[in-house]
This record gives C-alpha cells, structure tokens and sequence, in this order.
C-alpha cells in the first residue's frame, strides 16, 4: 500500500508539451489576514477561484520551492545561446560562453525536458529555499526529480490560496447581556458556503479544492463555571434570534464581566470548513485538515438591578 501510494504521489507529470516558467513570472494571489497566502514567482502554475474576498487560516506550503518542467532541449538552448545577454557574454568571454551552451547542445535531439526552479514567494523562507536549488536540470520524459513538482505539493499551493469569508458575529441581546440570559449567537456575512481553488500546470495536472461551511464553534472567553454554552442548534452559521424561539445556540453567562480586562468577555466564533481534493484522475489519496477562521466579539454582561422599597406602615 505504501509503495502505491508513493507512486500515485510521484507520478510522471509530463503529459504534454507546455512552455516554460517566464524568467519574471509572478501570480499575485497574496491573501489578507493571518495568511502566508500564495505568490509564485518563476512559475507557469496557474491558481483561480476563491483566493480573494476572505481570508485563510495561516497555512504553509511544507517545502516552498520546487522544480517544474520547462523548455525542450531546442528551446533552451535557443534561449540560452541566443540574443543580446548571450551576445555580450560572447564578446567578454567567447571560450566561457561556448563552455556554458556545451551542456545544452549535449541535450538535443534527447528525449526529455529542463526542469526549472520556482518557488513561493508569499512565504518568508521561499527565497532561502529557491536559491538551494540548481539554476536547471534536465529530466528525460516520463521521471521526476528529487524535489519536482508532484500532485501533493500543487494541492498545497491551492490550499494555501485558499480563503473563506470573515464574517460578523451577531449577537441578542446585542448592546449588552445579563447574567442568567441567553445571549443568541449567529453570523452575518458568510455568503456562499462553499469556496474552491484550483492550482493548474497547463498541459501537465490539475487539482481543486473543494471547503465547504460544516459548523462553528463558540468560546464563551472565559470558564465553564461563568458561561454555559449552548450548540444544539448551531449549524453552519448559529440561530438568528427569533421572538418566542426556543433558545439552542448562544452562550448563558452566569457571572458579570466587571471583574474582566476591559469589563468585556471576549467571545470567539470560529468556522470550519471542511476540505475535499479532486484531480484529473478523480479523488487523490492525501487530505487537509479543515480551515478554521476566527472571529471575535466582545461581551459585557452586567447583573440584573432590582429595587426594594419597604412596604408602607
């Protein structure tokens, strides 16, 4: 099984033909918030969907940089050997420049593709990690190198490109709450609840990432001696307040806040997003964890004032 699943997340990638990473290509799909995000840079992979309008949860890419297939051995050669860069190399130093295109001449006519560097930029040890890799390695058709773009790691580059929508926590009573009543708990803003990302090497694979609003959770900020907190009816997106309704998602304070920093509890509703990862050949045999995104209110319950006046003699 193990050996299987090796060979399913090693698989050739060259399918088809494709061109190589632009010397200065950039995909500018940095994310806000708490997220490392996604920014390629010498790279033809291709991320869309739902990279904008929210934010992710922080994910990393496990290694940031990575090599990709790239031009033919004619291609490189001609790009290497070719106009004003190669031109002035020549003219400095003719017996160099020959030495340097000797190792792609050697490659025509073989079957096989250079494979060149690329990395993430969004992330701060994408740099580091680009430049411990080789400037070009050739790859004859149908193998990967050590450190090649496999379908797992195009999976984590969708998924740190992924985001879910922030949205506002809702609370009744909403000024301010009082110790012993309910306090109802919903969310406002969260728009579709399903956001998908696919991360593409034209010609070669294809993945998607499919996140989907399962449930939230609420943390009342602070003990279950002073907050009792209720999820029974919770759903995806908590039980906006209805008059009369029956009270199932929402937190009972049972203490004041006055003896808390800024006189406030501060409540958190975290969503999660379950993720599902599909390919050209159907379902691939690795997962994510959920997203979860947080947001937070804060919370000031008093006590509930009552005046006694003695009966009149």
């Amino acid at each position: 099984m193990k050996a299987l699943l090796a060979a399913l997340l090693m698989a050739p990638l060259l399918l088809d033909p494709v061109p190589g990473p632009g010397e200065n290509t950039t995909q500018e799909k940095e994310q806000s918030g708490n997220t490392v995000g996604w920014r390629g840079k010498h790279t033809s992979i291709r991320v869309s969907g739902d990279v904008r309008g929210g934010s992710g949860d922080g994910y990393r890419i496990p290694r940031p940089c990575w090599y990709e297939p790239g031009p033919t051995p004619e291609e490189m050669l001609r790009q290497r050997g070719e106009g004003r860069d190669a031109a002035n190399r020549a003219r400095i130093d003719e017996e160099s420049f020959q030495a340097f295109i000797r190792q792609f001449k050697d490659k025509i006519g073989q079957d096989g593709r250079w494979w060149l560097p690329a990395l993430n930029e969004a992330d701060p040890n994408g740099v580091a990690c680009w430049a411990d890799l080789e400037q070009f390695i050739f790859v004859p058709t149908g193998n990967t190198p050590p450190s090649g773009l496999t379908m797992e790691q195009l999976a984590q580059i969708a998924r740190a490109a992924l985001t879910v929508p922030e949205p506002t926590v809702k609370l009744n009573p909403d000024a301010g709450s009082y110790v012993n009543l309910p306090t109802w708990v919903w969310l406002e803003g969260v728009g579709q609840p399903r956001r998908t990302v696919t991360a593409e090497l034209p010609g070669v694979m294809s993945v998607t990432l499919v996140a989907t609003l399962e449930d939230i959770e609420i943390d009342p900020g602070t003990t279950a001696d002073r907050a009792e907190v209720t999820e029974t009816g919770c759903g995806s997106a908590g039980k906006p307040y209805t008059k009369g309704g029956t009270f199932s998602c929402g937190v009972r304070y049972l203490r004041s806040s006055i003896d808390q920093p800024r006189e406030k509890y501060t409540l958190t509703v975290t969503t999660r997003w379950p993720v599902d990862v599909q390919s050209q050949g159907g379902v691939v045999p690795f997962q994510f964890a959920p997203v979860q995104l947080e947001t937070t209110r804060d919370v000031q319950v008093g006590e509930i004032q009552s005046n006694v006046t003695a009966p009149a003699e």
